[in-house]
């Protein structure tokens, strides 16, 4: 059975960090104690752009603790200090990575259910957050991005605690191929066309994945990732 330790529970709130640049809630603090899930999310924690952050299927965000000694390596650790809780997670663990997980896993934490329901798409806010303009692309690159969770029970949870897979309805979609599939401009239609009808995918990753069914498709990153 897969199972993690919880690290770190992290929230924010919207704040006003770059001239000319829209809010983020991307630096979040720890929280100390228990936290109370709703469907939305941690209750403490905000969105800055509910367009394309926050909502049920993007209710927390799971960030593997053992990816920092990579970006640490890559980067090293000035201005940024490459450590757990400061890529915007709420969630930090140590036992798993997207490597170890299937989408639609289904998990158990504290008294909620959690299931995975896609991967982040990093933003320009990610390099402006890091004072590292690279970043944001070598998350795509490398499919280190962590994952989204839908809630399918409320309840209680905190640091310390397990984090235990209890089902796998989709022992055939490695969540890390999944997150390469949805960054491979040349992806075979079929996988496209597959993806685009997983009932328990992220309908926005859905949608993105219908329109790559279309092998002339070329999807525009321009604005998301250096915020151009």
């Amino acid at each position: 059975m897969t199972t993690a330790q919880i690290l770190g529970v992290y929230a924010g709130k919207p704040e006003d960090r770059w001239d000319g640049k829209a809010p983020s809630a991307i630096r979040k603090s720890l929280i100390q104690g228990a936290v109370q899930l709703t469907e939305t999310g941690i209750v403490e924690d905000q969105q800055a752009d509910l367009a394309v952050h926050g909502g049920p299927e993007k209710a927390l965000h799971h960030y593997p603790s053992e990816h920092y000694a990579d970006w640490a390596e890559l980067f090293g650790t000035s201005p940024f200090a490459y450590e757990p809780g400061t890529f915007g997670e709420n969630i930090s663990s140590s036992g798993f990575t997207e490597a170890d997980l299937c989408i639609g896993d289904v998990f158990a934490v504290g008294t909620a259910r959690l299931q995975i329901c896609q991967g982040r798409q990093p933003c320009w806010k990610l390099n402006m957050h890091t004072q590292n303009p690279a970043l944001a692309a070598h998350f795509q690159k490398t499919g280190k991005t962590g994952w989204y969770y839908r809630i399918l029970e409320t309840g209680v949870f905190r640091a310390g605690d397990s984090i235990t897979l209890i089902d796998r309805p989709c022992p055939d979609w490695n969540l890390k191929d999944v997150i390469f599939a949805r960054f491979n401009p040349k992806l075979e239609s079929s996988t496209a066309s597959a993806l685009a009808n997983l009932a328990v995918l992220a309908d926005p990753w859905r949608a993105a994945f219908a329109k790559k069914v279309d092998p002339d498709f070329v999807e525009d990153t321009s604005r998301r990732l250096p915020g151009s």
